[in-house]
């Protein structure tokens, strides 16, 4: 089982190795792959070095399975280079997520629609993947008809250099500047580009991946993204309007059961989900459950995850565990008996 992690030397490149050997996924042979400016760096994976090779040589090695976080400009140009030779490349950037012949896909929701042929499968946005992990069991019961979304989003998002400015400004220093405005002390309610309709590109994410990922495009989602000055995970204030008629006991009960997550909603003990709790963890935590007493059918909830894990790192993984698991993958040695 050759892997190669595409992006290796970067905050989630790097995640996705420590998830990677966390879980104990059976890679016979690494490939980290960066820039042509880190090629030749060693990067560690299970105690041992591996040199970062490029994307030609990646490719010549033909892996089983490439896990994309590089960009999606990058994505467009090399992803479907691994695909031609066999590789089937689970990808983090936003650069196949709509495209109408490819796979979004969050195991805990949808991974039942993923087939040996999909060869570019899209890893969602980082704050999709949290709501509609904590939204699939509760649409399965009740029908979820709309989704009223506000984040508060980590700096990890953004980059390496985002927590840089986060701590130079704490800490009195000049830097390098990724945002328009400080973050520390701050709320930025932008996150990636305004587009023509006065929402960001982040917010149309949230709106148009759900009702891909959940197979249904009558859930209407408006939502607000927001730029926090933390950095242990995502928090998202979901309100969701179902078709039918809930029981906050039957919620609570769903939610403990469903794959993936984890309530924590005991407000007498100020127990509910935070992102320093989150931080370093694969779940989705959910808590502060209760009533919309302004509308009948409709929930407030408190929705949190790292983002570098679930929202990334770790949801490509457990992508490639389901299609190790399904036999949907092209191992080295049936890739090189197809070339004979």
């Amino acid at each position: 089982m050759k892997v190669a992690v595409v992006g290796a030397t970067g905050l989630v490149g790097g995640e996705m190795l420590k998830v990677l050997e966390e879980r104990n996924f059976p890679v016979t042979e690494l490939i980290p792959v960066a820039s042509e400016k880190s090629v030749g760096k060693e990067i560690s994976f299970k105690g041992k070095a591996f040199k970062v090779r490029s994307m030609e040589e990646a490719i010549a090695l033909r892996p089983a399975i490439a896990i994309f976080s590089a960009g999606g400009s990058t994505s467009l140009e090399w992803a479907p280079r691994f695909a031609a030779v066999g590789t089937t490349v689970i990808d983090n950037s936003s650069a196949w997520r709509m495209h109408a012949d490819k796979k979004l896909v969050v195991p805990e929701v949808n991974a039942h629609v993923l087939t040996a042929d999909d060869k570019i499968i899209a890893n969602p946005n980082c704050s999709t993947i949290q709501m509609v992990v904590a939204l699939q069991p509760l649409h399965e019961k009740y029908r979820v008809r709309r989704v009223v979304v506000s984040t508060y989003q980590s700096v990890t998002g953004t980059g390496k250099q985002a927590v840089d400015q986060l701590m130079n400004e704490r800490n009195g220093r000049e830097g390098a500047k990724v945002y328009p405005h400080p973050i520390d002390l701050n709320v930025l309610p932008h996150i990636d580009v305004f587009l023509d309709n006065g929402y960001t590109k982040e917010e149309m994410k949230m709106v148009n991946e759900t009702k891909k990922i959940m197979g249904d495009d009558t859930i209407r989602v408006t939502a607000t993204t927001v730029r926090i000055p933390v950095m242990g995970g995502h928090s998202e204030a979901v309100n969701v309007e179902f078709d039918q008629e809930f029981d906050l006991d039957q919620v609570r009960t769903l939610l403990e059961n469903a794959p993936g997550v984890v309530v924590q909603d005991d407000v007498k003990a100020f127990k509910y989900p935070m992102p320093l709790n989150s931080h370093g963890r694969d779940e989705v935590f959910v808590g502060r459950l209760r009533r919309d007493e302004s509308q009948p059918k409709t929930l407030n909830m408190w929705v949190v995850a790292d983002n570098l894990r679930k929202g990334a790192a770790t949801n490509a993984v457990q992508i490639a565990e389901y299609l190790m698991a399904n036999n949907l993958l092209n191992t080295v040695a049936e890739t090189a008996k197809a070339e004979v």
